[in-house]
């Protein structure tokens, strides 16, 4: 039986020039390819290949299914958005092997890195994490509010430009609010925000604001938030064109 092989693949945020050679080599090498179901939906599978779709919020479950085959002797790519290592599948499997079989661990396990979401909304605005910066998820799901308020807090008195992740949902849409409402306790009005839906996509829609003006109806699971620091500045620029955000490398 041929050597089983599991590649953990970041697809970028959306267009297909921002997918990497490697994840693309790794995507055609695979018999099986897994993931969430509206990740694989913008793949076009090769003759002979299995695609198997699973819902949201069952990630140990796709990544046990992935290990599994890959055991079995198979070539399998588990894709993400993103890239797989930020809030995403890459540690789904490497949790499910430390509580898996003994033989997991022998197993060929490679990741392949993607264009994350806060990387793919600075380029549009300028250089936003041109210094110190965090990323933090805003999903509830599995760790509590309390960690993340405290997190929060942290980050801005630590004066970190901050990405965050996951802001809103149907579920709990108001976490975004309650977020600001954190940071503004301790950062100036006039941080400038950037709110990046969709970025790169056809339906992409940058709005750059303030912590004092951002207003939060728009944003959803496919908004990118990122507050800066205090020595994030907004250049403005000429024929009313978008300001520049950018963080400068030397610290105050």
């Amino acid at each position: 039986m041929t050597a089983g092989r599991l590649t953990v693949v970041g697809l970028g945020p959306g267009p297909a020039c921002w997918v990497t050679p490697a994840a693309t080599t790794a995507l055609a090498e695979a018999s099986h390819i897994l993931g969430y179901d509206a990740y694989v939906a913008r793949l076009t599978p090769a003759p002979g290949q299995a695609i198997l779709a699973s819902g949201n919020r069952v990630e140990l479950d796709r990544a046990t299914e992935a290990l599994t085959r890959a055991s079995e002797g198979r070539r399998v790519a588990l894709v993400s958005g993103g890239d797989p290592g930020v809030f995403a599948m890459a540690a789904a499997v490497f949790e499910a092997i430390e509580s898996g079989p003994p033989g997991w661990r022998a197993l060929d396990v490679r990741v392949e890195p993607g264009v994350t979401a806060m990387l793919a909304a600075a380029s549009r605005v300028g250089a936003p994490l041109g210094h110190d910066f965090c990323a933090i998820s805003l999903s509830d799901v599995l760790k509590p509010w309390e960690l993340i308020a405290r997190r929060l807090k942290l980050a801005a008195e630590a004066d970190f430009v901050i990405a965050l992740y996951n802001p809103a949902s149907k579920a709990r849409p108001d976490q975004i609010n309650r977020a600001f409402a954190i940071l503004r306790a301790v950062r100036d009005a006039a941080t400038p925000v950037i709110l990046a839906r969709a970025a790169g996509r056809p339906d992409e829609d940058i709005t750059i604001t303030t912590l004092g003006e951002a207003h939060t109806h728009a944003i959803d699971m496919r908004t990118l938030v990122i507050v800066g620091s205090s020595a994030t500045r907004a250049l403005t620029r000429q024929n009313g064109a978008a300001p520049w955000v950018y963080t400068p490398r030397f610290a105050k």
